[in-house]
């Protein structure tokens, strides 16, 4: 930074040491003269954005990146706490006025960090919104650890600030953001609300307000909502079935990798709703993979032939693949054809059945086989009336002729 410095500004400035060194500015007030002073050197917004990250975290150990959760044991004062939290409250306010306005020339972990004070020692509400204006525009560059802020407010019955977090994605959203930064800000919000998931005070409303202000398309895959959703019903085991329908209904299950759909579908927390729907999904994907010309779409980033198990195909098993595929689709066209042909068969066989009269139940012959015996029996009744013409007859002989040949075969034995 010194070098940087010296070499934008070698002339009129005179030593840079004495800028740079810890013991010479031992006041608040002198460090915003001498702030004051460099940037009317024209130095650049972000090495002055250093120097202030840089002389806080000396006089404000809380505002230190290596500070774990605010609490440090060094540069304490015996002074009582109410004198140290003024003393406070007054540094980060002078700290909020000489921020640089230029965009990302302070890290967005520094203003967290600093907010988290302002939130601790009671800071004015306006120095507070600027802080958080200033956050949301460069919300993609925060980190976890940072964001896990806790809650100082007596309203407020979580451990972190969940309040906080939402309204931050919600100006984040205001401002229109590339797709990248989209994503990034998903990711933390999804690892936030797993860390804030685990404390019972944490609402439903809460949990699907913060889960849900982000759009569908800002994940790309839905597994750290799923942790989280799995960590909420894990910690809450008194959630009603029907809010577990609806805290499911923020899932995608189409969005989830096969290690969390496996997971989901033997996860007995979840409603069967959503299980079903994490199968289907599944099976929806599995059926997708298979190309039943032959080739198979395999879910592999860096393509080739896997198997399910995730083992490497040689040729020849693919090609074995592929031939029992070939098969199986022959023999179920066959089996298709052979079912249709029985269906035409059956339709056949009910025509016929419809269209005729079953006379042989009454023990009667068709009217097919009956011709033959008609002009038999016509020709004997002309015969006879010949023979009675003749003389050769009597009538009473003609009349029993005629009825013995009318009389049918089968009933003859029958007559006496």
């Amino acid at each position: 930074m010194k070098k940087q410095c010296c070499e934008e500004s070698e002339t009129n400035v005179g030593s840079w040491e004495c800028w740079f060194d810890d013991e010479c500015i031992v006041d608040i007030d002198y460090f915003v003269k001498t702030l004051s002073s460099i940037k009317q050197k024209g130095i650049r917004a972000d090495l002055i954005g250093s120097i202030i990250t840089h002389y806080a975290s000396i006089w404000l150990p809380d505002l230190s990146a290596s500070a774990e959760n605010g609490v440090t044991t060094q540069f304490q004062s015996p002074e009582s706490v109410t004198n140290s939290w003024m003393k406070k409250r007054f540094f980060v306010e002078t700290l909020v006025n000489v921020l640089p306005p230029e965009k990302d020339s302070v890290p967005c972990n520094f203003l967290l960090r600093l907010l988290r004070t302002a939130n601790m020692v009671q800071v004015d509400a306006t120095y507070r919104a600027e802080l958080e204006n200033r956050i949301s525009s460069q919300l993609d560059q925060a980190s976890l650890k940072e964001l896990l802020i806790p809650s100082f407010s007596h309203t407020c019955g979580t451990l972190l600030d969940v309040e906080l977090v939402l309204r931050l994605v919600k100006r984040f959203m205001s401002m229109d953001r590339d797709g990248a930064a989209l994503v990034k800000v998903a990711k933390l919000v999804d690892c936030f609300l797993a860390e804030a998931a685990v404390d019972a005070n944490l609402t439903l409303s809460e949990f699907r307000a913060l889960a849900g202000v982000l759009p569908s398309h800002a994940r790309a895959i839905d597994d750290g909502l799923y942790r989280a959703i799995d960590t909420y019903l894990k910690a809450h085991p008194s959630v009603t079935k029907q809010e577990r329908k609806g805290l499911c209904r923020l899932l995608d299950s189409r969005k989830l990798t096969p290690e969390a759909s496996l997971h989901a579908a033997q996860n007995e927390r979840l409603p069967v709703r959503a299980v079903i729907q994490v199968l289907f999904s599944e099976q929806t994907i599995l059926n997708r993979q298979v190309d039943w010309s032959g080739s198979f779409s395999l879910r592999s980033p860096n393509g080739g032939g896997h198997d399910p198990l995730g083992r490497c195909l040689s040729k020849r098993e693919m090609n074995a693949q592929q031939l029992e595929i070939r098969k199986l689709k022959e023999d179920v066209y066959r089996l298709q054809n052979q079912l249709n042909a029985m269906k035409l068969q059956m339709e056949r066989l009910a025509v016929k059945k419809k269209g005729l009269f079953k006379w042989k139940r009454f023990g009667m012959p068709t009217f097919s086989r009956n011709v033959g015996e008609v002009e038999k029996i016509e020709e004997e009744e002309e015969e006879a009336e010949r023979e009675v013409g003749c003389g050769r007859q009597t009538p009473k002989d003609t009349k029993t002729s005629l009825v013995k040949s009318k009389t049918h075969h089968k009933w003859r034995k029958s007559l006496s």
